[in-house]
């Protein structure tokens, strides 16, 4: 502690750094994540969690949170949970966290920010510690689709809707997919064969148990859709992944948006899903002094936007914007979890900006394992850290489109090799 006091205090006395050295260099108020967990992610309408709301799985995830951390309650000053299709989620995170042992000192509130809900959930915690409001948070994502969608009930107002690129924010998802299939010529051969590879990957991942040390097991209930009898099971797997998918395969799903194209199918886009995830924040002399094990260091995340209509594309833009903060280049990162909302989105970013794709999504992705929109951002955290470990690598760049034209990019630094 004090070794690293002294750096801390000749850093600022010597040229700043720039590039790995400085983003690797460790500092006592540096914010750091003890603690990355999810739930295994189920089938949205069918799968093992199709009858589990919200504030359930999250009570659950945050009581998981203090049995796998052992950290005093009392210590969490603040909880953040990503969701976007849950109105109430502001009452959902607070009553949960009471309820699954927090004190009524420990703050929560919701954050909705589509499909990067639970990164913004995470840089919203790490930033309160970075500024010294508090010390100690917690940031989780959760999202039950099987409860509906977040389309909108009605047009925006008249005046609204004569600025194209805000009446182009009611484009489906789907739409979109298919603006960037054919604005960038994004065939559906090269979409089949990108979620062939996700299933694959997602496949070999899953058979070897890469996933194990990031899962933690729900137990709930299940309601039988015949006979309406409910039963208690335990999920310990994602349901996402198909064994033996091919290209082949993939290749004869109709496709999915007919009204709007033809490249973008069921099985080339990302699935429907259940699922949250947690990351344990807090300073790093706080992990020190708590003896709390220190997994990686928070860098940094960033947000940009772009045209409604080909919001898929943004990753292509949060990514080098993020990179350029730090003086790094794509070189530098060892593990990319890119969320594959679609692979018209995916395919684009990884040839736009030349990634290598044996460093990204080397579990598979979206496609493969689902895309609960709120508990994404914190998901890729909890599965780029842990690949991280496996391979032992330092960097993770995780990124995603959003909804309406946006993109996010997180950066963070494993620091257990």
């Amino acid at each position: 502690m004090a070794t690293e006091r002294l750096n801390s205090i000749l850093s600022h006395l010597t040229p700043t750094k720039s590039g790995l050295s400085a983003i690797t260099q460790k500092d006592p108020d540096d914010v750091v994540i003890t603690l990355a967990i999810r739930t295994p992610l189920a089938k949205g309408f069918k799968g093992g969690f199709k009858d589990t709301q919200l504030d359930y799985l999250v009570y659950t995830l945050l009581k998981k949170v203090i049995q796998k951390s052992n950290i005093d309650p009392q210590m969490v000053e603040d909880i953040c949970l990503g969701n976007v299709n849950d109105g109430k989620a502001a009452y959902t995170i607070r009553a949960a966290a009471l309820a699954a042992g927090f004190p009524n000192t420990s703050a929560a509130s919701s954050v909705n920010r589509f499909c990067s809900s639970g990164l913004k959930a995470t840089q919203d915690i790490a930033n309160q510690i970075s500024l010294g409001n508090i010390e100690c948070g917690i940031a989780i994502g959760g999202e039950m689709m099987s409860a509906g969608g977040d389309r909108l009930a009605k047009p925006f107002h008249e005046e609204i809707l004569k600025n194209q690129e805000a009446a182009d924010c009611m484009q489906p998802m789907g739409q979109t997919s298919e603006n960037v299939g054919k604005d960038f010529d994004i065939s559906r051969e090269a979409q089949d064969r990108f979620a062939a590879e996700s299933y694959q990957r997602a496949e070999r991942a899953q058979k070897a148990g890469w996933f194990d040390d990031e899962i933690v097991p729900i137990t709930t209930m299940v309601k039988d859709p015949k006979s309406g009898e409910e039963k208690q099971v335990t999920l310990t797997k994602d349901e996402g992944p198909r064994w033996g998918t091919t290209y082949e395969s993939l290749s004869k799903v109709r496709p999915a948006f007919p009204d709007y194209g033809d490249r973008s199918t069921g099985g080339n886009s990302s699935q429907v899903t259940d699922g949250a995830a947690a990351v344990l924040l807090m300073k790093r002399s706080t992990a020190l002094k708590m003896n709390q094990p220190i997994l990686a260091k928070y860098v940094g995340a960033t947000v940009t936007g772009l045209a409604p209509r080909i919001m898929g594309i943004g990753p292509s833009l949060a990514i080098p914007k993020l990179l350029g903060k730090y003086n790094l280049s794509l070189n530098d990162i060892d593990i990319i979890e890119l969320n594959e909302a679609f692979a018209s989105m995916a395919v684009y970013c990884l040839n736009t900006l030349g990634i290598d794709h044996s460093k990204m999504n080397v579990r598979g992705g979206a496609i493969a394992l689902g895309h609960p929109l709120g508990a994404t951002g914190t998901r890729q955290i909890c599965t780029g850290l842990s690949e991280c470990r496996r391979q032992k690598k330092k960097i993770l760049l995780t990124s995603m489109c959003i909804g309406t034209g946006q993109g996010m990019a997180g950066l963070f630094v494993n620091e257990v090799l």
